[in-house]
């Protein structure tokens, strides 16, 4: 057993490879028992192993594809009911650069419902929990692409929706002892680029972030108490002025009769 202090278990998805892996193995540094959740069963197993033998944490293992209604209401039931829970990292997701009016509608559901329903059902699952408890934190893995849909509609709109939800999670768990951040990763080395059929070496490699590079960022925001984290994002004024710019332009959108450019 590590000789930190235990800070509970956390649950990681899409923990097979990629960030979903960094993540489990830094939090197994910092002290927590976790349960990884992936489709790829022999992946998880492996990684397990290893991080058991690494830190001497508990790890716990479901294989589940979070497409399936099924699997995700199996690992609902796991994760609201152990009450050791304190973080869960909603990692998994699916990708790809699909047009609207081209795109396979089944393999649009499948991505729809890994990237928002899950990701949402999940949330629902523990939050109850934490908030009795009074400790621990959520994090939501979205996108730069939330804020860009020259990648794809359908992809680009599911991690809109992580952002706003997100957003919103953190304003109602705003005064208690509960966490919400989301994080938007930019161009990150993983498998995640090949499955979604892209190549990522078509980029420019100086805007490619490791994974491992990603993640220590994103705990870092995560202990700072961030609610957005932007890793690749120096100049965190930028943020601050763009989320600004949104909520007034929101003010400006309320008025008890259309605007005079809209007369006929």
């Amino acid at each position: 057993m590590s000789g930190q202090n235990n800070k509970g278990t956390a649950v990681v998805t899409g923990a097979s490879s990629g960030i979903g892996a960094v993540y489990a193995d830094r939090l197994a540094g910092q002290g927590y028992d976790l349960v990884l959740v992936a489709r790829r069963a022999e992946r998880l197993e492996e990684l397990a192993g290893k991080l058991r033998a690494e830190y001497g944490r508990k790890v716990g293992v479901i294989s589940a594809d979070l497409a399936d209604d099924n699997d995700v209401r199996r690992v609902e039931q796991v994760i609201s009911a152990d009450d050791s829970v304190t973080l869960l990292v909603n990692n998994a997701g699916l990708g790809g650069a699909q047009l609207v009016a081209t795109a396979d509608a089944d393999v649009a559901e499948r991505m729809i419902k890994v990237n928002v329903v899950a990701l949402t059902r999940l949330t629902r699952a523990v939050l109850p929990g934490l908030l009795s408890r009074n400790r621990g934190a959520i994090v939501n893995i979205a996108s730069v692409l939330a804020f860009d849909t020259s990648f794809g509609g359908i992809y680009s709109g599911t991690k809109a929706y992580v952002v706003n939800f997100t957003e919103a999670l953190q304003r109602e768990v705003t005064g208690t002892g509960v966490k919400a951040q989301v994080v938007l990763p930019g161009a990150t080395r993983t498998e995640f680029w090949e499955l979604a059929g892209s190549d990522i070496d078509s980029l420019p490699k100086e805007i490619i972030m490791t994974a491992d590079d990603l993640v220590d960022a994103a705990l870092v925001g995560l202990a700072r108490g961030e609610a957005v984290t932007a890793p690749a994002l120096a100049d965190a004024a930028k943020l601050d002025i763009f989320l600004g710019a949104r909520q007034a332009l929101y003010g400006s959108l309320h008025a008890d009769k259309p605007a005079a450019r809209y007369a006929a």
